[in-house]
């Protein structure tokens, strides 16, 4: 029996060792799977939070769980790219913009709005106003503070002098500006129908009663012309200012003819013209531009399909081809390497397009619909746009 013993025992060893090493085995396993989970989990990214570079390192999959992993706060306002649901890998970017409440002043209307904008000429260009057109009481370069921002946009005066109407155009915020700007000279003495101060609007008529003179010297107002110019590279029905007129100045001196202290007659002297006036030059558009024919499920038909549901048809597309095609050859994914503008509207940055969805930088529908928000609001349609375009090369 003693003999026998040894023999029974083997076999139970060779049954623990195979239980010992999965159990081991086991172990491993969830010990890595541990390691892994909290590799992925774990994240180093860059976060752009209000024009400052912030480093972040935590854990979690999406956007927001990283961002709350930073302590950095978001509200509904804000303006977040990639979204807040997108997922996040390690060495990406996030985009934080805060909104904040910005107390502007439109030709003496006053208002406020929300904005993510972190310049004067980003906020300015969100309210749609056509650069080149307004006056601002800022630098588009300075950073929003929190005093009112002024903006006067360009208007039509109308002034009633001389027995002479003149119709000039002016971005001056008071009238006595805008009277300078078309060139009207005031003599001391001289009375208008409007005070001086008041906030120049968009129509105003300005009755200039001259002063009156020794009866020798008298100083009138000369009207500008208007002259048109056309262009055939510019789209038919396109009427830009490119020179604004100003009025000119002409100084008369007469010889009076008295009889008994009375003056019965007066006979010209001199008659010079001091200031001439400016020409008014408008550039007239000529081109006829073609119906663009797009191939079937293309990003180009997706922006015609697009646009005429806005009630833009084929005229209006025929604008906007040639604008997305000069921008960005219609790429969902051109970048300017220099600037940053992004994607087929060149949106720039393009983390603007966040706003719509968080799958800017890959949908072209995306893409297309931000693009046509910010025609509709800047330039009123993409004709208006390329007319822009095709002036300054760029929109």
């Amino acid at each position: 029996m003693s003999a026998a013993a040894p023999p029974s025992r083997r076999p139970r060893a060779r049954r623990r060792r195979p239980l010992q090493l999965a159990a081991q085995g086991l172990v491993l396993a969830l010990v890595a799977g541990a390691t892994s989970a909290f590799a992925v989990l774990h994240k180093e990214v860059t976060v752009d939070v209000d024009g400052q570079s912030v480093r972040v390192e935590g854990f979690g999959r999406t956007v927001e769980q990283v961002l709350s992993a930073g302590g950095i706060e978001v509200g509904e306002r804000d303006l977040v790219a990639p979204g807040l649901s997108t997922a996040v890998g390690r060495g990406d970017q996030i985009v934080v913009r805060h909104a904040r409440e910005l107390d502007i002043d439109v030709d003496g209307t006053e208002r406020t709005v929300w904005t993510t904008a972190l310049t004067v000429g980003e906020a300015v260009e969100a309210l749609g106003l056509r650069d080149g057109d307004v006056r601002l009481s800022a630098s588009r370069s300075s950073s929003l503070t929190r005093g009112t921002l002024r903006v006067s946009t360009l208007k039509e005066i109308h002034l009633v002098v001389d027995g002479q109407v003149i119709d000039g155009v002016s971005s001056a915020a008071s009238v006595r500006d805008a009277l300078k700007d078309i060139g009207l000279v005031l003599a001391a003495g001289d009375q208008v129908s409007v005070p001086l101060d008041a906030t120049a609007v968009d129509g105003l008529v300005v009755l200039v009663t001259r002063a009156a003179t020794d009866g020798q010297t008298v100083t009138e107002a000369i009207p500008f012309e208007e002259e048109e110019v056309e262009d055939p590279t510019l789209v038919k029905g396109t009427r830009v200012i490119t020179t604004h007129g100003r009025a000119g100045v002409r100084t008369t001196t007469y010889e009076l003819d008295t009889v008994g202290g009375v003056v019965v007659g007066r006979t010209v002297v001199t008659s010079i013209v001091t200031t001439p006036p400016v020409t008014q030059v408008v550039t007239v558009g000529t081109a006829k531009l073609p119906t663009i024919v797009v191939s079937p499920g293309s990003a180009q038909a997706l922006g015609k399909e697009m646009a005429a549901a806005r009630g833009w048809g084929d005229d209006q597309f025929a604008c906007l081809y040639p604008l997305w095609k000069a921008e960005s050859g219609w790429r969902v994914n051109a970048e300017n390497k220099s600037s940053g503008a992004y994607g087929i509207p060149q949106a720039l940055p393009g983390s603007k397009m966040a706003s719509v969805a968080a799958d800017w930088r890959t949908n072209p529908a995306t893409q297309i619909t931000w693009g046509l928000n910010y025609i509709k609001s800047r330039y009123g349609t993409p004709c208006g746009a390329y007319e822009h375009f095709q002036l300054k090369h760029w929109y």
